[in-house]
C-alpha cells in the first residue's frame, strides 16, 4: 500500500512538460554528440547489472539443487543403515530362539 502510494506520487511528478524539461536540460548539458555514447554507456551498465542478476540466480539455483541431492543422499543412506540394524537385529533374534 504504501509503495503503491509513494509510486504514483513519483510518476504525477514526471508529467509531459516535465520530461520535457528534462530532455532539454540533458541536451544542454551532454550536447547532441554526447548523447548516444551517455545512451551507450547506460544500456551497458544495464547490460551488465542483468548478467550479473542472471549469474546469481543460477549460482543459488545451482546450489539449492545441490543441497538437494545431498539430502536426497542421506536419507538414502540413512534407509540402508535402517534396513542393515533390522537385519542384524532378525539376525540376533534368530540365534537367541
Amino acid at each position: 500500500m504504501i509503495i503503491t502510494h509513494s509510486l504514483s506520487i513519483m510518476l504525477s511528478l514526471f508529467q509531459g512538460e516535465h520530461m520535457i524539461f528534462i530532455l532539454l536540460a540533458v541536451l544542454l548539458l551532454f550536447g547532441g554528440r554526447k548523447i548516444p555514447e551517455l545512451m551507450r554507456g547506460i544500456g551497458k551498465g544495464m547490460r551488465e547489472f542483468k548478467d550479473a542478476k542472471d549469474n546469481v540466480k543460477s549460482e543459488l539455483e545451482n546450489g539449492m539443487k545441490d543441497k538437494e541431492v545431498i539430502i536426497n543422499a542421506s536419507s538414502e543412506e540413512i534407509r540402508l543403515q535402517e534396513l542393515k540394524l533390522q537385519q542384524m537385529r532378525e539376525a540376533n533374534a534368530i540365534k537367541n530362539v
